[in-house]
């Protein structure tokens, strides 16, 4: 028999939790339903152990102490044992009985990450009520699909799927909600199977309240950007970085050259000293991109021989 199990990462959601584990409960009714308690200080908590128990429902509630989803989704992978896992947020946003649509590609063999898309069926637009978060999502869709030669429409989703093998070779190095864009990146760059599914999105129900904030958010679409090209393409970034140190460095020396050009002596000590300067750094950045790169290259390879020895 297949094992699943449902992830609910949760940070104060005593609003929402209990209908969340019954809606999961009512159409998977054999999985497993794990409560990833974050720091919690609602209820959240006691009415998650209390819903689990009263429906009898394999599974339980796990604590992480650590601040942040992918500290939470961290410890679930860590710790829970599954063929296949659903993970979602614990805010009634994802309809529980498209579960089925998601998990099907992983129990067919199809994909190892099935992404719940909630972009192209356009629940999201009309549900999603900060312009900012919308325009941020596709700003990073755009480079990452730009950089991976990919097509997906929804790389932020926190409705997912993924078979064992995806969960148990993926290490999770963020903390935040920036964890949804770290999978798909790990996904792309180590050539595991992803498929979309458009699901339906809805805003949270009435007195349930959004973690998210649009200026420290903002901050963290423009930190995944960066860290985008710094790990995932070295050589983009610092040979990009080092183009532009080598441009500054031919301006400064404009006037140094022509000094030497027509006086043969260089009245502009200052800015030959800093053209100088300028293209130093630049070859050191093209330097680090092209080792990096190789490195890069190096773990990919090294990726592949431990995934065909497990």
């Amino acid at each position: 028999m297949i094992r699943v199990a449902i992830v609910l990462p949760a940070f104060n959601e005593e609003k929402t939790i209990s209908s969340t584990i019954e809606d999961f409960h009512t159409h998977l009714p054999d999985a497993e339903i794990w409560v990833i308690n974050n720091r919690s200080v609602d209820s959240t908590e006691s009415l998650a152990r209390e819903t689990l128990e009263r429906l009898k429902c394999h599974g339980g509630v796990i604590n992480e102490p650590r601040a942040g989803k992918g500290n939470a989704v961290r410890r679930a992978f860590i710790e829970i044992d599954a063929d296949i896992y659903i993970l979602a947020d614990a805010d009634m946003t994802y309809p529980a009985f498209q579960a089925h649509d998601l998990i099907t590609p992983i129990v067919n063999g199809t994909a190892d990450m099935v992404v719940g898309d909630r972009h192209s069926a356009g629940h999201y637009a009309a549900e999603n009520k900060r312009a900012f978060h919308g325009f941020g999502n596709c700003l990073v869709r755009d480079l990452v699909n730009k950089l991976f030669g990919a097509k997906l429409a929804d790389i932020m989703s926190g409705y997912r799927a993924f078979n064992r093998r995806f969960v148990k070779n993926y290490p999770i190095l963020v903390e935040g909600f920036e964890i949804e864009t770290d999978m798909t990146l790990h996904a792309l760059d180590k050539r595991f199977r992803i498929l979309e599914v458009p699901v339906e999105y809805r805003d949270r129900p009435e007195g349930s309240f959004s973690k998210l904030n649009t200026f420290r958010d903002g901050m963290r679409v423009i930190n995944t950007i960066t860290t985008v090209l710094r790990y995932y393409r070295p050589l983009a970034f610092f040979g990009t970085s080092a183009l532009i140190f080598a441009a500054l460095g031919l301006l400064a020396g404009i006037p140094v050259l022509g000094d030497w050009l027509r006086e043969g002596y260089i009245h502009h000590i200052p800015l030959a000293i800093l053209a100088t300067g300028l293209q130093i750094v630049a070859l050191i950045l093209a330097a680090i991109g092209l080792i990096l790169d190789s490195i890069t290259h190096q773990d990919k390879r090294q990726f592949e021989c431990e995934l065909l020895n497990r």
